[in-house]
Parts: structure tokens; C-alpha cells; sequence
């Protein structure tokens, strides 16, 4: 699965790959270069960084889920232990 940018985002990011050029690296680099190597990046590591999350994600669902059994258990047949409870004599 390909991961894809809009518009808006895309072009903040390659004004952003343009703007550590300049200010790290004291190069420039052209709008179509900078969205080149965005591409290059996106289909090259982005899946790497796209898998990683899925997998923490998946990771923290499977705490939460057997966290529930604990949070949501119920004690079966408890009536007639409450109904005990209830009509203990008091001394």
C-alpha cells in the first residue's frame, strides 16, 4: 500500500526538505528535486516507519484487550451468596 500525501501536506514537506538544505547544508536544492527525494523517501523507508507504528499499535491492542477480561469480569451465579450476605443475622 503505497502511502500517500494530499496536496497540502506534500508541499509543506517539500518546502521543508528545501529549507534543511538550505539551513543545514548550506545547498539548494529545486522544488522538483526536494519532491523527488520526498517520493524516493515515502517509497523507500515510509513503509519501514508505516509498519513500525502498526505494529505498536497492535501491540498496545492486545494489552488493552486482556486488560478487559479484569476491567469487565463478572462473577457468575452470585445470587444466593448475596441473598446470603443480606440476611445474616446480626450479633
Amino acid at each position: 500500500m503505497p502511502i500517500e500525501l494530499n496536496r497540502d501536506a506534500r508541499s509543506q514537506a517539500v518546502a521543508s526538505i528545501e529549507r534543511y538544505f538550505a539551513e543545514e547544508l548550506d545547498q539548494r536544492i529545486g522544488n522538483i528535486a526536494a519532491s523527488a527525494l520526498l517520493s524516493f523517501f515515502l517509497e523507500e523507508v515510509g513503509p519501514l516507519v508505516y509498519n513500525q507504528a502498526v505494529s505498536q499499535v497492535q501491540e498496545r491492542l492486545q494489552e488493552r484487550v486482556q486488560e478487559l477480561d479484569i476491567e469487565f469480569n463478572e462473577e457468575e451465579f452470585q445470587y444466593w451468596r448475596r441473598r446470603q450476605a443480606a440476611f445474616k443475622p446480626k450479633r
